[in-house]
């Protein structure tokens, strides 16, 4: 599997492609807004110096390198990214995504997380995981919504935010072997627990 060959995907509405150059007004757009990135680990981009090294070293260098799936999420209409789905290939192969506000509620990022998850089974991930912020249902149910199953909750100080959050960690097997639980964050996170109401 090689991450950076990943091929640009195309669903009913949307085209998800790696960012490109041209593509820093948007990126400053996306990863300065506030509401979008208020349960981000990562403070607002404060301006387009700081949003041209973020593309730079968040996606662009990351493309010559298999460092992951790096998602623009752009309507068909236009090719313009209004999100991004991201999912990175440490052993958690965690799987994130935002979106601007004004495209909320559509449907658009489960949309675009099921092509992804669709392009990873053919490239033969045995799994995803994905945590969400307490204070951040509406991700929750984004990640229910793809086929995900809660496995338990832990307490982390946050950086560089340096706050205590208590994510809900989701998990989906793409091999079949669904007694699966990847456990790396009960490993280092000494307060975990598993809420049964979840």
């Amino acid at each position: 599997m090689d991450a950076s060959n990943t091929p640009t995907l195309r669903t009913e509405r949307l085209i998800l492609r790696r960012f490109a150059p041209d593509d820093l007004p948007e990126v400053y757009r996306i990863f300065s807004d506030r509401e979008v990135n208020e349960f981000l680990p990562l403070f607002p981009l404060r301006d387009m110096a700081e949003a041209e090294e973020f593309l730079r070293r968040r996606y662009l260098d990351g493309y010559a390198r298999p460092a992951g799936y790096n998602y623009a999420v752009c309507l068909r209409e236009d090719d313009v990214p209004i999100g991004y789905v991201n999912v990175d290939m440490d052993e958690s192969h965690d799987l994130g995504y935002g979106l601007l506000g004004r495209f909320w509620h559509r449907g658009i990022i489960t949309e675009a997380c099921r092509a992804v998850i669709e392009q990873l089974r053919r490239d033969g991930l045995p799994y995803i995981t994905a945590t969400h912020d307490v204070n951040n249902p509406r991700s929750g149910a984004v990640m229910r919504r793809l086929g995900m199953s809660y496995r338990y909750s832990y307490e982390e100080q946050w950086q560089p935010k340096d706050i205590p959050v208590i994510f809900r960690m989701y998990q989906l097997n793409l091999d079949g072997n669904d007694a699966r639980i990847y456990g790396r964050y009960r490993e280092i996170y000494p307060h975990n627990f598993v809420e049964p109401d979840v």
